[in-house]
């Protein structure tokens, strides 16, 4: 299996990031590591073994992205405006650097964007804030309100990195439209803290005419060896 180790000072965000591409074609999976997590963590934990046939075969091509939780929504020391703003500059990186490099390396047109617990959350906002970008996206055991992390706090710039609030605020038709070609699942467990958060952010987008799959998984479902069997599930397709 092809395997690559990148790293350049971004800046976007004003100091080195690293990224572990694996496979040689396919379609592109931007990938989410969980809160605070690093870009290794899908090998680490199986991941990339439990996707090798799709990597083999040429099917898929990951780039696993790090995280800036500590700079952004789990920077408790900062006030909640300042973490957004960095989750605003952390958002530039993927859109001016990591996915120009994808294309670079990997010319294929469909992108899908996949994380879990908080991987997700990120998945989802980056995913809905651009959806003409990509062609699915997958969250596992998501988060979606983002004021579990502020406290309640709230202002506009919170607000624009929100999915359970901003999408009631679409209304530009390009961009709902752009949505509604965009295969969206929510994947979680019937007894997660977070279900009905899912619930309600799947309820918003058939509101807004945008077709999505909320599935519900047996028990809590939210650790490693689901998420293997979730991703395996959900990677080409919605069902």
């Amino acid at each position: 299996m092809n395997r690559e180790y990148h790293r350049w000072q971004s800046p976007s965000l004003g100091r080195d990031m690293e990224m572990l591409v694996f496979g040689h074609a396919g379609a592109r999976v931007l990938v989410f590591p969980t809160s605070q997590g690093r870009y290794f963590e899908w090998e680490d934990r199986g991941m990339i073994q439990a996707l090798g046939e799709h990597l083999n075969n040429g099917w898929l091509q990951l780039f696993c992205v790090d995280s800036v939780d500590a700079e952004s929504w789990y920077a408790r020391h900062k006030h909640p405006h300042q973490r957004a703003i960095r989750q605003f500059e952390y958002e530039n990186y993927l859109l001016r650097e990591v996915l120009p490099f994808s294309q670079s390396r990997n010319p294929n047109p469909f992108l899908i964007g996949v994380g879990a617990s908080f991987g997700a959350y990120h998945a989802v906002n980056t995913a809905f804030r651009h959806p003409h970008l990509f062609g699915r996206v997958i969250g596992l055991s998501g988060m979606y309100d983002i004021r579990e992390q502020t406290y309640e706090y709230y202002d506009d710039a919170v607000r624009a990195l929100n999915p359970s609030h901003y999408v009631s605020d679409i209304h530009d038709h390009g961009h709902l439209e752009a949505m509604r070609r965009m295969d969206i699942i929510l994947a979680t467990g019937e007894t997660d803290p977070f279900v009905d958060n899912n619930r309600y952010l799947s309820g918003i987008l058939w509101e807004k005419g945008v077709g999505n799959a909320l599935r519900l998984w047996d028990g809590w479902s939210h650790d490693w060896p689901y998420w293997m069997k979730m991703v395996r599930t959900y990677i080409g397709g919605s069902d």
